[in-house]
């Protein structure tokens, strides 16, 4: 395959100014929108919902929130097919030494790993880095760790089928993406995200249920348990509706965009209710069901940053 005269310009257009570029005064935003957006576009993908696709069907969102520990973080690309991720694009400006720099090659893998997407890019135009995101990213990793490929612009032309034969949209929706993912899994080093979430939970379970304890004093052991599963299952029941595109992407973490958290959780809470008809949801008598309704949770303070 030839390599599409659109790419040819960039690599030209990038050469000739390459030291501008890499002055450090050309920013991530302004390298964003003249090279990595055409770059994707080329690839068949819609980076700027042309298409007007809703919200939960957009080919790429752009600083997709992920929640990494108790902090919200946003890769800023991520390319989905359907409303489910595939890979996310971190972009940096070109005076950044992607090659021998550990710390955005950290938060790249750091990202996707706590997303489990087996592959991921770093990328600044002049340098492009495919990783193993599988592999537990450590804070001192060297950034050639888990590193899969790397590429500079000068590379392009030569490596352009390999590109598109894994990360053009057509090869995602052939299965060229996940085959070349299969193959090129690291084993040594990896640890099951599932097992890192599972923990993750154990620390929050701990400092939610005291949190609970200590603004709810009137609350019976039984009542404590009760309360604080309750509200980490439909947190987590909610999250995954966000993922599979069935809940608004992105509705659990606005909520963190302001005070009085919980009131609004409820709020959310409330209408999964409505809309589940679910017992993880149950707030209100029904007829024909025995069941009690939940009036413990709705009646709880919980404060802000425990959320």
């Amino acid at each position: 395959m030839n390599i599409p005269d659109e790419v040819l310009q960039l690599i030209e257009r990038f050469d000739r100014n390459v030291d501008a570029y890499k002055s450090g005064q050309y920013n991530e935003t302004q390298l964003r929108r003249e090279f990595i957006d055409p770059f994707f576009e080329v690839l068949g993908w819609d980076v700027n919902n042309r298409q007007g696709y809703a919200e939960a069907y957009k080919d790429v969102i752009h600083e997709d929130a992920i929640k990494i520990g108790s902090a919200t973080k946003a890769p800023d690309y991520c390319f989905r097919i359907g409303g489910t991720r595939k890979f996310f694009v971190e972009a940096k400006k070109p005076s950044v030494n992607l090659k021998d720099d550990m710390n955005p090659a950290f938060q790249l893998r750091r990202y996707a790993w706590s997303a489990k997407l087996p592959l991921s890019i770093l990328m600044d135009f002049e340098e492009l880095a495919v990783y193993d995101c599988r592999i537990t990213p450590v804070k001192t990793d060297k950034a050639s760790t888990a590193r899969i490929m790397y590429l500079t612009y000068k590379d392009y032309v030569q490596k352009w089928d390999e590109i598109v034969s894994i990360f053009s949209r057509e090869a995602i929706l052939k299965g060229s993406f996940d085959k070349y993912a299969e193959t090129g899994k690291h084993k040594k080093g990896t640890a099951a995200v599932d097992d890192a979430f599972l923990k993750e939970i154990e620390s929050w379970r701990d400092i939610l249920a005291r949190n609970i304890a200590i603004r709810n004093p009137e609350l019976s052991q039984r009542e404590l348990n009760f309360a604080v599963q309750r509200t980490i299952d439909r947190i987590i029941f909610l999250r995954i509706c966000e993922d599979r595109g069935i809940e608004a992407y992105g509705s659990l973490m606005s909520l963190m965009n302001g005070a009085n958290v919980y009131r609004r959780l409820l709020e959310l809470f409330r209408h999964a209710d409505e809309k589940y008809n679910s017992g993880l949801f149950h707030f209100n008598k029904e007829k024909d069901r025995h069941e009690m309704p939940d009036e413990l949770t709705p009646s709880l303070a919980i404060d802000d940053r425990n959320l």
